[in-house]
């Protein structure tokens, strides 16, 4: 199992943000989490990377507790983290940009397994003859990849995305669906926070939808699409 999160609780002040949450990622698995805006969806991925520190409850990665760790200490222990906001360095170049995800990588990777920039431009192959680029002069889209790819340089176990999609074409849509299925395949568990509900299933093995503060649907992603009554529930304004 590559993360385990049991009956986590997180707070905003006096507001419970996250009420008992629990669930698995496996090895090598994409796992939707879904739901309405306001659910506690970006707070469950906060609360892994450390950013915001749950009350109770455990996290544990490749069977190493890493609740209550700080974020730095976390990312050097596998987890790989793309914002909502994206938060590139808009003043750095692509290459400069990619450097700053360098760090100590998870102690079992091989080093055939690493990623590095040339990895990193196979990929994502719209960089390799742009590296001195600055961020801030890429499309939205193409943004987002960076962030992805910054990511990775750090050799996570499990990569976190959270609205990779919001604001992006159709066709870079696509473009980010099929990266993330290729980072999979190379070996990397996703945990994907996605509000376009077609582009989560075509590439999620299972799926947890949540409803406020809490956990309230779990299943196959072919489950879901063939439950109505589920997604009206947890999905549907």
């Amino acid at each position: 199992m590559c993360l385990e999160v049991t009956r986590i609780n997180t707070y905003y002040g006096q507001s419970r943000a996250l009420n008992n949450v629990s669930f698995t990622i496996g090895n090598g698995e994409i796992v939707a989490l879904l739901g309405r805006n306001g659910m506690g969806k970006s707070t469950t991925l906060k609360s892994i990377m450390g950013l915001v520190k749950p009350a109770s409850g455990s996290i544990v990665l490749n069977g190493k507790e890493i609740c209550g760790l700080n974020p730095h200490q976390i990312a050097r222990a596998g987890i790989g983290y793309v914002p909502e906001e994206r938060r590139i360095f808009p003043t750095l170049s692509i290459l400069d940009n990619l450097k700053m995800g360098m760090k100590r990588g998870h102690q079992n990777r091989s080093d055939s397994n690493a990623w590095t920039v040339e990895k990193i431009f196979h990929y994502f192959p719209f960089m390799k003859d742009r590296t001195h680029q600055k961020g801030g002069h890429l499309s939205g889209g193409e943004q987002q990849m960076l962030t992805i790819g910054r990511a990775l340089m750090g050799n996570p176990v499990l990569l976190m995305v959270d609205e990779p999609t919001e604001g992006l074409s159709p066709g870079m849509v696509a473009t980010v669906r099929d990266l993330l299925i290729e980072v999979r395949n190379a070996g990397v568990s996703i945990l994907l926070v996605e509000h376009n509900f077609k582009m989560a299933i075509s590439v999620a093995d299972r799926v947890y939808l949540m409803g406020k503060a809490h956990i309230g649907y779990s299943g196959t992603a072919a489950a879901l699409s063939d439950d109505a009554d589920a997604r009206t529930r947890f999905l549907e304004v």
